[in-house]
Formats: structure tokens, C-alpha cells, sequence
């Protein structure tokens, strides 16, 4: 097992119309147990420069990385084959493309859904209605949770939905997936799908998109299990 001094760093990435506290509960847990942890505020306006956050976050950092992403963060987490320091990935919820596919080419790949219907454009950004936050997105959630996520969400840039991925680093790094069961933003069907792609160990969680925030030890538990796996990576 590793020692106290070689834990490695947890790196938390947000997704789309979300912010860095999306993931408190669950560093919260691995704050009490000695874990060092950084959540990367990235502004999900293109995927360029959300790699750029995630590259300050790691920057904050020493020893080895897991790197934890949320729904759209997968495609950001993706990006980091070529990082060392990265021993492994967890997918929470979370979009894993293969190399040349953009946000927009992998939906097609699953079952539609109808987070289109709830979705505010304006100047090249993109924002969820409150509607949408409470039916589509963070169902489990209370009502007033609901309406902080609404009111502090962060605009994604259309352009971001059209970036497209370049070789993927859950080729060659240990990964994890967490499957929501009733997810209603990224299709159930289609976490399942990327998942056995990637030839991922998986665990299904009975939840909505937002998994972290509605089942936290559930998410820190199969965190724990990636941090066996890369062990003695």
C-alpha cells in the first residue's frame, strides 16, 4: 500500500453549467483521510481552454495524479495520455471520446434525450433553464439546491460542443467509470457504451446526472477503488 507521503493528489474537473463545488462532498471525505485535493475552476469555453485549467490545477500539484471528471470534464480529463504524473481516470457520469470525436459526434452514438429542449443561447454561450436544471440535469437534488446550481452555473461555449478529441488517454491509463442509472444529460446507454469501449471498470449507481452531489460516498468509494488500482503504477 502506499505510504502516507505517496498518496496521490486527487484533480477534480467539472462539467458543463456547473462550477468547482460540484464535487465538496466528496473531497470532503478525502480530506479527512490525508488525501491532498484541487478542484480546477475551468471556464467551459472551448476544450483548449479547459485543458489549459486542468494543466494549472496539476501545476498545483506533485507526486502522482488521478484525474476525476464529470459529463462534459471527460473530454477534458481525455486529453492528458501524454501527462506522467497521471496514474489513472475516473468518468463520472462522463463523455469518454475516442480520438476524432467531438461532443456532438458522441451523443449521436447513443439514445436521444431532451436536454436540447432546456438550453439558453446567447453571444456563443450556452446556459440550462431553470426547468432544466430541476427535470434534466439535477433531479435528485433538492429544490433549493437546484436553484443555487441554476443561479451559479458556469455558460458553456457553443464551440465547445464541436471540439473535437485527440488520442485518448483511457488507452493507456488504468480507467474507471461510474454509470448513473437514470441519467437524463448523458444517456445511460451511452456511459455504458464508452465504458466497455475503454474496457473500464465499471459501477452503476442508482442516480441522475449529478451523481457526486446526490451520492458522494457511492462516487468515493469506486474513487478509493482507482486508487488501489494505480497503486503500483
Amino acid at each position: 500500500m502506499n505510504t502516507t507521503a505517496e498518496k496521490p493528489t486527487l484533480v477534480f474537473v467539472h462539467g458543463l453549467w456547473a462550477d468547482g463545488s460540484c464535487w465538496n462532498d466528496v473531497i470532503h471525505q478525502f480530506q479527512s483521510e490525508g488525501y491532498e485535493a484541487v478542484s480546477a475552476q475551468n471556464p467551459t469555453s472551448s476544450l483548449a481552454d479547459d485543458i489549459a485549467a486542468v494543466k494549472r490545477a496539476l501545476a498545483r500539484t506533485t507526486g502522482p495524479v488521478l484525474l476525476i471528471g464529470h459529463s462534459w470534464a471527460g473530454f477534458v480529463i481525455t486529453q492528458f495520455a501524454d501527462e506522467p504524473r497521471v496514474k489513472g481516470l475516473v468518468y463520472v457520469a462522463a463523455l469518454m471520446p475516442d480520438e476524432g470525436e467531438s461532443p456532438n459526434i458522441l451523443l449521436k452514438k447513443g439514445p436521444a434525450n431532451h436536454l436540447n429542449d432546456y438550453l439558453v443561447t446567447h453571444d456563443g454561450f450556452i446556459t440550462l433553464s431553470k426547468e432544466g436544471m430541476a427535470k434534466g440535469f439535477a433531479q435528485d437534488l433538492s429544490p433549493a439546491q437546484q436553484m443555487v446550481m441554476y443561479a451559479t452555473q458556469t455558460p458553456a461555449g457553443a464551440v465547445a460542443f464541436d471540439d473535437k478529441s485527440a488520442a485518448p488517454a483511457w488507452k493507456t491509463k488504468p480507467t474507471w467509470v461510474v454509470v448513473a442509472k437514470r441519467d437524463k444529460t448523458v444517456h445511460p446507454d451511452l456511459e455504458r457504451f464508452m465504458a466497455k469501449r475503454a474496457n473500464a471498470k465499471t459501477v452503476e449507481i442508482d442516480a441522475n446526472h449529478v451523481v457526486m452531489m446526490s451520492k458522494p460516498k457511492e462516487v468515493a468509494a469506486v474513487i478509493r477503488e482507482a486508487i488501489k488500482g494505480t497503486d503500483k503504477n
